[in-house]
């Protein structure tokens, strides 16, 4: 039996698609989906759901942040596998199946999908979109294939039951759950076919906040966890040495152009989290946040 968690907040107009993504899946095993939502508008939706079909269930979501009610979640939680993804988004036909299918290896222990931007390319953001999120691709894809670690991404993946009860709210949980199945001497794998389609921001004012969020969720983990004992995906470094694979990806003048204009952006973005981390002392906390543009 497999778990899947749908998380949201204030998300009435996409919960349906998310969970029709999955319920019209020919899915192998038996299934239970729940939904965790702290909105009233989204739990109707979910209850409306739920009568017509008993493997949905809601769970009244507190509305401290999402790690919190994964936490809560993860004791309730049947099945051998938990799946998690996020109310806004949809998956691809398979991608339970293909996500699974990596779990049969008993030392797997976390399980990523891939992420794949539902923007247009015809405007500067959505262009964007897709060129990092065909970069995180082929960087899961390339660690995956020579057995190294790779972090998850939020969007979509699953990890094994009764490995880890609970996980810290001060990292995000893509971040720090792979970490711990790491630690313990897991594999984390990349199901490259199992894709969930995401919006992006539009504006810049939430490019910003996005992308500096998700730098932010890495700034905790040497509070939990020493940096030396774990590889990292997701560090300044990282993007500068990697930075000019990016310029492969335009197909004309224009995308070319606005692949250089990401550059200024990503560099303002890890100087705000430098400068807020070391001299403002701001840290990521768990907190639902909206990007209104990415809705």
């Amino acid at each position: 039996m497999i778990s899947i968690v749908i998380t949201s907040f204030n998300e009435p107009k996409t919960i349906g698609k998310a969970i029709e993504s999955f319920t019209k899946q020919n899915i192998k095993l038996s299934y239970e989906l729940i939904i965790a939502a702290p909105d009233k508008e989204t739990q109707n939706i979910v209850n409306k759901y739920s009568k017509k079909n008993k493997s949905i269930k809601l769970f009244k979501d507190p509305g401290k942040g999402k790690s919190y009610a994964l936490n809560l979640l993860l004791p309730k939680l049947k099945g051998d596998i938990f799946l998690f993804s996020d109310g806004d988004v949809y998956v691809s036909p398979n991608s339970v199946n293909s996500i699974f299918e990596k779990f049969k290896d008993k030392k797997v222990g976390c399980v990523s999908g891939r992420v794949v931007s539902n923007d247009s390319k015809k405007n500067m953001f959505g262009y964007w979109s897709h060129l990092l999120c065909n970069a995180a691709h082929k960087l899961r894809d390339k660690r995956n294939k020579q057995n190294r670690f790779l972090e998850c991404s939020g969007y979509l993946w699953a990890f094994r039951k009764n490995v880890i009860k609970k996980f810290p709210l001060d990292v995000g949980e893509d971040t720090i759950v792979p970490i711990m199945f790491y630690l313990k001497n897991y594999k984390i794998k990349y199901a490259d076919k199992a894709e969930v389609y995401v919006k992006f921001p539009t504006e810049i004012n939430d490019f910003l906040k996005q992308k500096t969020r998700t730098a932010g969720a890495h700034d905790n983990i040497e509070r939990h966890v020493s940096i030396r004992k774990i590889p990292r995906m997701k560090t300044f470094f990282n993007e500068i040495s990697g930075g000019l694979g990016l310029f492969l990806f335009p197909k004309n003048l224009k995308q070319f152009i606005w692949t250089g204009y990401l550059f200024p952006f990503r560099l303002h973005i890890w100087m705000k989290l430098f400068y807020n981390s070391k001299f403002k002392g701001r840290k990521y906390v768990d907190a639902w946040k909206r990007v209104e543009s990415s809705k």
